[in-house]
């Protein structure tokens, strides 16, 4: 029986594997969800100081802001699986996290990237909502009618449907990791 590890305990063939897959998922899932958190939350910032109407604003704050943060919150998370992926590599099995532990941290995954994508579905809905309004009104405006500009879809409108697109991409990423994951643990 070859031995390794501080304490001379082989690390069995399963755990390795499901430590590698949390360590890997984990990164992946860390920066994935940083860097395009990151480019949906700068969008977002832009839409909020360009000139759409406070309402419209308000609306799209109420479910977007909470669902940018739980991407962080989420991208926090992934590093977490990298965390407990280390802790699984332990060679002492009483250091060992037990397959419970496994299985708890990845519902919380789980939870936590399905919160956010509702909430990013919701506020995505407060902001095309808008713009369906304002394409009717340019939809029916004749040749030469006297529109207000305010009226007109600008390409603040479009950055923040692609901000909201952005953040259901990344809360999508936190599911298919946690999935991912789940489906290591269980086979």
């Amino acid at each position: 029986m070859p031995m390794t590890g501080e304490l001379g305990y082989s690390l069995p063939p399963a755990i390795r594997r499901i430590a590698t897959n949390f360590r890997l998922a984990g990164w992946v899932s860390l920066w994935v969800q940083s860097v395009i958190g990151l480019l949906a939350s700068l969008m977002f910032t832009i839409f909020l100081m360009g000139g759409e109407t406070q309402s419209t604003k308000a609306s799209a704050s109420i479910f977007t802001t909470p669902a940018l943060i739980i991407i962080f919150i989420s991208a926090f998370w992934g590093f977490r699986y990298v965390l407990f992926g280390r802790k699984l590599s332990n060679a002492n099995p009483d250091l060992r996290p037990k397959p419970k532990d496994a299985a708890r941290v990845v519902r919380i995954g789980l939870v936590i990237s399905l919160i956010g994508m509702a909430l990013a579905i919701m506020g995505s809905e407060a902001m095309i909502a808008p713009l369906l309004f304002k394409g009717l009104d340019q939809g029916f405006v004749g040749i030469g009618a006297n529109v207000p500009v305010a009226n007109f879809i600008t390409a603040g409108n479009i950055l923040s449907v692609f901000a909201a697109i952005n953040a259901i991409f990344t809360h999508f990423i936190g599911l298919c990791v946690s999935l991912w994951l789940q489906q290591a643990i269980d086979r």
